[in-house]
């Protein structure tokens, strides 16, 4: 079967006022439909911009990197915002919802950009399915850090994706409430399928992920399957 993601010998070399800095040296990593990933590794070891390469939001400089059997590398930004509306949900830290759209319209939003007929209708099922139904009109300003993740989870999953990247997204919870939004994470991705890679600082979070893929200085440094 066909990787749901596939990095080839992945380079990422950025410049700054110092010079070019080296950011992915060289990554290959091969991840299975349907597989949860845990990304760990310090500050600093490319955990995030590998993510960005992953989601096409940043171009490697060197390798190649396919998302859903397609060759990502070489698409220029509306084919690759095409696939991403398509084939990858991308939940970050903080949230990222649009502030002037109630928490409906943040879920319709990319079902509307994708032509579906039925975005609302869908959105209003998402936002069920995360326990948000009665928070429908309500504005990111008026719901709580946690359920502003909840919203952003169900933006993330209404398009049904073939890939969840996810970036710690329980960074700026409680302890509690990240709790709530992991095993809600968790759920949507037991009963869609979803390939889900998650950043992680938290071994806790990691260790419920099947394989945990540990990053140092831009590099694969350990990739092995957890019991």
């Amino acid at each position: 079967m066909t990787p749901a993601i596939e990095l080839d010998a992945v380079h990422l070399t950025l410049t700054s006022d110092a010079g070019e800095v080296n950011i992915l040296r060289g990554v290959n990593l091969s991840i299975g439909r349907g597989e949860t990933v845990g990304l760990v590794g310090p500050s600093g070891s490319g955990k995030t911009s590998l993510m960005m390469v992953m989601a096409g939001l940043e171009r490697p400089t060197g390798g190649r990197v396919r998302v859903a059997g397609r060759d990502i590398t070489d698409l220029d930004e509306d084919r690759l915002a095409r696939l991403r509306r398509d084939t990858t949900g991308i939940v970050f830290q903080d949230f990222h919802l649009v502030p002037t759209m109630t928490a409906l319209e943040n879920v319709a939003l990319p079902l509307e950009f994708a032509g579906r007929a039925d975005a609302f209708d869908a959105a209003r099922r998402h936002l069920d399915a995360v326990g948000l139904g009665h928070r429908l009109s309500h504005y990111p300003g008026q719901l709580s850090g946690g359920e502003q993740q909840r919203v952003a989870l169900a933006r993330a999953f209404a398009p049904e994706p073939a890939v969840l990247l996810a970036d710690e997204p329980t960074g700026n919870l409680d302890g509690d409430t990240g709790r709530s939004v992991m095993d809600l994470l968790f759920d949507l991705h037991q009963r869609l399928g979803t390939t889900l890679v998650l950043i992680t600082h938290a071994p806790e979070l990691a260790e419920r992920c099947a394989r945990r893929v540990t990053m140092k200085d831009g590099q694969v440094h350990t990739d092995e399957a957890q019991p």
